[in-house]
């Protein structure tokens, strides 16, 4: 017992030693000593996250025009890196193409960084006989048009410039093949919603490369839909169905009194034919398009047949012989007037001979056949193959007094012209650069030396808004300089152009059927969409209650269709067909294409 007290004594005399309590505040001490500095470093750490924080905001508010100030010096000194050094007058040397009416502004901007640096910089117009790149100025509305242009080949320096009459033709050819009020107002109210909310940031920030090309040509596409509305009009559709906005000028009422029309025959048929003929039946012409009866007609297919296909040849001729006559103004200005004669005369006289007279034959039978003769009226066709086989049909009789005669002489002054676009241009190049070379030959060398100084040094040799060179140089183009006539190049590519014009006046006019061929089938497709899918929900429901429900999936799915088919795909189909049409039709009479354009030094971005 007496050691088991010592024993708890002993401990508790060790439990209450003072060195061991010492210890126990060190380690105290030490614990809140480590916590404090452990809270003052989260302080510092909290404080430097903020400060770095708000330093990386900063650079996130200055680093875009940070990074506009780096382009526009890396463009800046890509640029001085292109001039040439002179060691002599201690400068940098740069040329480059200016248009002139800039002129005024690069001198004045040269005169002002100038005074500002302390550094003197002037601008000279030096003379060039290279061709000069083509600066075409456009806007928000034409850029889209020019584009189409571009995309066929850039015009050369003060080419006539074919964008101007496309921003007219182009949507034109696309609404005659695109007809249709209803199709025509979606595409316009698609159109108009880009081109009201051109501006917003939005609009513009969308990577979609399919927005970004509808975006792009929107103010196509809005002539596209205005045009669409009104060849619509004159076609008198609206998704296939036609309106009546002014009285009808056919009356049925006589033509169901015929005795051959008994009730037993309009049960069984309750489309009639249209017949003019019979007394009573046609009153008049429609204000404005086709009368809207003739949807309701058997024989109103091959009616608008017959409308659209001479149509299509009016338009097709009319846009042909506009792109000839343009290049009348090409000649005049480069300054070759040899070229009217020798291309452009009989060009127009191969072109309006042949298939101008078409035309005239087909304006002249509608003026002059009248319904009651339209049954034994002379076939248009047979007469303009035997135009040109020299023959005589004993069934169809001419339409006018002395019909064969003008077509012979019609036939023979297309078939002479031909000699004369062939040679015509050729031989009088040749006379050219032979008469240069004896008058050359003529002439001292160091007298010729002097020639050549005195023409490089000669204001007419520089680009100027009048012209480029002077007539004899511009045999080849604008800013060519004389080079070796070789006669058996010259001679082919003249017959190469001969060629491609008279082959290409037969089947550039057959071309244009397709202005025919394309409404007609856009017509046909949507009559069938509509036949076989609202009038098929349309006679589904008898009830109101069984026809609303039945409608608004109807009616969905007919909205789909002529968004995915006739405005999507139709759509693209007409515009890639016009495009043809201008490309190949039309611009290769007149238009060139082997220009390039002007490259300006600019820091701003161009926004269409």
């Amino acid at each position: 017992m007496d050691d088991l007290r010592h024993l708890l004594l002993g401990r508790a005399d060790w439990a209450e030693d003072p060195q061991d309590h010492r210890l126990e505040e060190a380690r105290r001490g030490a614990l809140q000593q480590l916590q404090q500095q452990s809270q003052e470093l989260q302080e510092v750490l909290g404080e430097t996250e903020r400060f770095l924080s708000q330093v990386l905001s900063r650079v996130q508010q200055l680093l875009p025009p940070w990074q506009v100030q780096i382009h526009k010096m890396k463009a800046v000194y890509l640029m001085l890196n292109q001039c040439s050094v002179s060691t002599t007058h201690k400068c940098l040397i740069a040329e480059v193409w200016c248009a002139t009416r800039d002129l005024p502004a690069l001198q004045q901007a040269l005169q002002e960084s100038s005074s500002e640096e302390g550094v003197s910089a002037v601008a000279h117009r030096i003379p060039c006989r290279e061709l000069p790149p083509t600066l075409i100025r456009t806007n928000r509305f034409t850029a889209s048009f020019q584009g189409i242009v571009d995309a066929y080949g850039v015009g050369r320096y003060q080419e006539v410039n074919p964008a101007p009459y496309t921003i007219v033709t182009f949507p034109f050819l696309f609404a005659v093949m695109f007809g249709d009020v209803g199709h025509g107002l979606l595409m316009f109210l698609f159109a108009l919603v880009m081109v009201l909310a051109e501006d917003r940031p939005a609009m513009k920030a969308t990577q979609n490369e399919i927005w970004q090309t509808f975006f792009g040509g929107r103010y196509l596409l809005l002539l596209m839909g205005l045009f669409s509305i009104y060849t619509g009009f004159i076609y008198n559709e609206c998704f296939s169905r036609a309106t009546t906005i002014f009285p009808s000028g056919w009356s049925v009422a006589a033509m169901v009194n015929q005795s051959e029309w008994s009730d037993q025959f309009l049960s069984q048929n309750p489309l009639l034919t249209l017949n003019p003929n019979i007394t009573g039946v046609f009153l008049g012409p429609y204000p404005f398009g086709i009368d809207p009866i003739w949807s309701l007609a058997t024989n109103h297919l091959s009616f608008l047949n017959s409308f659209k296909m001479k149509m299509s040849v009016i338009l097709g001729v009319t846009h042909m012989a506009f792109g000839v006559f343009l290049g009348i103004f090409n000649h005049m200005h480069f300054g070759q007037a040899h070229r009217l004669l020798l291309e452009t005369l009989p060009e127009l006289i191969f072109l309006l001979g042949l298939f101008g007279y078409l035309v005239f034959l087909v304006i002249y039978k509608w003026l002059r056949v009248t319904a009651a003769e339209a049954a034994s009226a002379p076939s248009i066709l047979i007469h303009f193959i035997n135009m040109f086989l020299f023959a005589r049909s004993p069934t169809n009789r001419p339409l006018f007094s002395g019909q064969e005669a003008v077509q012979y002489v019609l036939v023979v002054l297309a078939l002479a012209t031909v000699p004369v676009l062939l040679l015509g241009t050729p031989l009088y190049l040749l006379h050219q650069h032979r008469r240069r070379r004896r008058r050359s030959q003529r002439k001292p060398a160091g007298q010729q030396g002097e020639d050549k100084a005195g023409l490089l040094d000669s204001p007419e040799a520089a680009p100027s808004e009048s012209g480029w060179g002077s007539d004899e140089e511009q045999a080849g183009g604008p800013g060519e300089e004389e080079t070796e006539c070789v006669p058996s190049e010259v001679f082919m590519h003249q017959a190469i152009h001969t060629i491609e014009f008279c082959l290409g006046c037969i089947s550039n006019t057959a071309s244009y059927l397709r202005l025919w061929a394309l409404s007609l089938a856009h017509a046909q497709l949507s009559e069938v969409l509509w036949a076989m899918v609202m009038r098929v929900g349309l006679s589904m429901g008898q009830k109101v209650g069984v026809a609303a429900v039945v409608l608004v999936p109807v009616f969905a799915a007919f909205a789909v269709l002529t968004v995915a088919i006739l405005l999507v795909m139709e759509g693209l189909s007409a515009f890639l067909h016009a495009l043809r049409l201008h490309w190949v039709e039309f611009q290769n009479k007149f238009y060139v294409g082997t220009g390039y354009k002007l490259s300006p030094f600019s820091f701003t971005v161009e926004d269409e």
